[in-house]
């Protein structure tokens, strides 16, 4: 996985937008899966659109999109192999009977509460126009990158960006280069993630509890509660969650650590999966942390209401105050951060076995 990015970073950087066939060496190919075959993957850049499609196996697999109306680019949506949306729908497009809390919550980001004490975090269209000053956005740079990769066995999708972390006045904090590696068999459609922070100015992180990688959930992947929630962020704005209590809402977390539900919360692990049954099917959707991330183990930042995230920066609050990150880069330095996701549909939720080849697949040395 790093020499991959590495080789991509070093030789595609400065490519123009569209799309591009090529062939790698095979040390670089990822492994096959040992469930079933591989499935082509194939990624279609749409620049007129701002978006990137990618597909698995001729069906909707996700979008990258990058709209200039909103504060950072995302992955959204993400369908599970059977055809099943994993992510929630609002903002962007909504589903009746879902929660409609935190319109910063969309399909699979990543970004940071407090950079030199901006919010990249909780910006959205409901931060009124007087109190914008205070939050960041992540603005698209003009370079994109969509290819497939030749391999045997199925085609790999690849999507390349740069963009730079802002303030209101686009004064630069971050230069991010993110590459994506999309695989896919019958059961699983896995998501590789390797973001590059480059300080374009010194740059601290103060540990904070809302960071960094994120994903919001389709309704039946919370977890049942008969209690409404209320939650603050650094700036006293407060947000009310509605309690989930439906016969289709059955959710639940484990973590490499045994924490299950409402207990994976706050807590360390290399590993966290949320599965539960949609329709027909069980999903599973498995985040693994790489060990070359700062803070690793992660702290996951997983709540029952659909919030499924990674936050290594953020670890006072989950601690109770015994540890605290407090993560600075001095200007011209770089950070990287590698995740793995992992959706699967079927009869049951991914076993332990099938988590270990990822997790090892995924973290082994170059």
């Amino acid at each position: 996985m790093l020499a991959l990015a590495v080789f991509l970073r070093n030789r595609y950087r400065y490519l123009q937008t569209g799309i591009l066939l090529i062939v790698m060496p095979a040390g670089f190919l990822l492994a096959q899966s040992s469930r079933s075959r591989a499935v082509d993957v194939q990624v279609k850049a749409d620049p007129a659109n701002r978006k990137v499609v990618i597909t698995a196996g001729g069906k909707p697999f996700t979008e990258f999109i990058y709209p200039d109306t909103m504060e950072k680019p995302v992955l959204y949506p993400i369908y599970a192999p059977d055809g099943q949306l994993i992510t929630r729908g609002f903002p962007l497009l909504p589903r009746p009977g879902e929660p409609v809390d935190h319109p910063h919550h969309i399909g699979l980001w990543f970004d940071y509460e407090n950079v030199n004490g901006l919010d990249f975090w909780n910006n959205s269209f409901a931060i009124p126009a007087e109190k914008k000053h205070s939050y960041g956005w992540i603005r698209m740079d003009s370079i994109i990158m969509a290819s497939n990769i030749k391999a045997k066995g199925g085609d790999k999708g690849i999507v390349q960006y740069d963009a730079n972390w802002t303030d209101q006045q686009k004064n630069v904090l971050l230069q991010e280069n993110t590459i994506f590696i999309f695989t896919a068999t019958k059961d699983e459609r896995i998501i590789d993630r390797s973001t590059t922070l480059t300080a374009a100015q010194d740059v601290s992180f103060p540990d904070a509890k809302d960071g960094m990688l994120g994903l919001r959930v389709t309704r039946e992947l919370q977890i049942p509660s008969k209690v409404p929630g209320e939650f603050v962020d650094d700036k006293g704005n407060i947000t009310k969650v509605a309690a989930g209590n439906a016969p289709d809402i059955n959710g639940t977390y484990l973590t490499s650590e045994g924490k299950m539900g409402d207990s994976a919360w706050g807590t360390r692990g290399a590993w966290c999966m949320l599965y539960g049954k949609k329709q027909q099917d069980t999903l599973s959707i498995l985040i693994i942390d790489h060990p070359a991330n700062p803070g690793y183990p992660t702290y996951w930042h997983a709540r029952g209401y659909g919030l499924f995230a990674a936050n290594p920066l953020g670890q006072k609050i989950f601690s109770k105050d015994k540890e605290a990150m407090n993560y600075r880069l001095e200007k011209g330095k770089s950070v990287v951060f590698r995740y793995r996701i992992v959706v699967s549909a079927g009869n049951r939720r991914l076993s332990t076995d099938r988590i270990r080849q990822l997790t090892d697949a995924f973290t082994r040395p170059e």
